[in-house]
């Protein structure tokens, strides 16, 4: 149940696509999102929606979810589930948190975003476009995924990394740093892009592998094992590192 001093749920109803009988909500005090009088979003009496928080447009809260602190949600983002948005975080656009995900700190989910299952978006860290974060992934820091980018298992992406493209990043696989995975690249496994590296195109890095420094794996390169590709190396075209090798300096 909502528990906020700014707003009530109206008698304006409807039932979404989920068959959810959701309030209009109505701002009866002015704070930093609205006006007294004004209307906003749409939330379920069974949703929490609680300290300075605020869903505006046509943004819906439902099921067990629950939006906090400074949290917004709004345009026509869903929040629902057992989902929780609090801290300065926004959930806007069409984008949905749902599952047992959660979306804290100064964080923003936008676009036709997904955050779900029991993945984390914290920090100043943006999942925007059509990407998704699933399973127990986490993604924080400053760190973007964006466009067709997915995120999920236990991987983590954080720090100033950017995971882009229709890039997967997956297993417990971590990209940090200024580190960048972009194009129909795969990072999976145990494996870590970190340092400001960079992996595209095709490229594969999986096992334990280790992509660092300045380097740079495109094309069809595959590097794995427990392989690693540092300094300024470049590994490209149908290239293929892996065991216990070393790729580094300018090579």
């Amino acid at each position: 149940m909502s528990t906020s001093k700014y707003f009530i749920l109206t008698e304006e109803t409807k039932i979404n696509i989920s068959g959810i009988k959701l309030h209009r909500i109505k701002c009866i005090k002015t704070f930093k999102y609205a006006q007294k009088g004004e209307l906003g979003g749409w939330v379920s009496d069974t949703a929490r929606v609680c300290d300075n928080a605020w869903v505006s447009g046509d943004a819906q809260v439902y099921g067990n979810a629950e939006v906090s602190g400074t949290a917004q949600v709004c345009d026509n983002a869903q929040v629902y589930g057992n989902a929780k948005v609090c801290g300065d975080a926004q959930v806007c656009g069409n984008a949905e948190v749902c599952g047992s995900a959660r979306v804290s700190g100064n964080a923003e989910v936008y676009g036709d975003a997904q955050v779900y299952g029991n993945a984390w978006v914290y920090g100043n860290a943006r999942v925007s476009g059509d990407a998704r974060v699933y399973g127990r992934a986490w993604v924080s820091g400053d760190a973007q995924v964006c466009d067709n980018a997915w995120v999920y298992d236990d991987a983590q992406v954080y720090g100033n990394a950017r995971v882009s493209g229709t890039a997967r990043v997956y297993g417990n696989a971590q990209v940090y740093d200024d580190a960048q995975v972009s194009g129909n690249a795969r990072v999976s496994g145990t494996a870590r892009v970190f340092g400001s590296a960079r992996v595209s195109g095709n490229a594969r890095v999986y096992d334990d592998a280790e992509v660092s420094g300045s380097a740079w794996v495109y094309g069809n390169a595959k590097v794995c094992g427990d392989a690693e590709v540092y300094g300024n190396a470049w590994v490209s075209g149908n290239a293929w590192v892996y065991g216990d090798a070393e790729v580094s300096g300018d090579a």
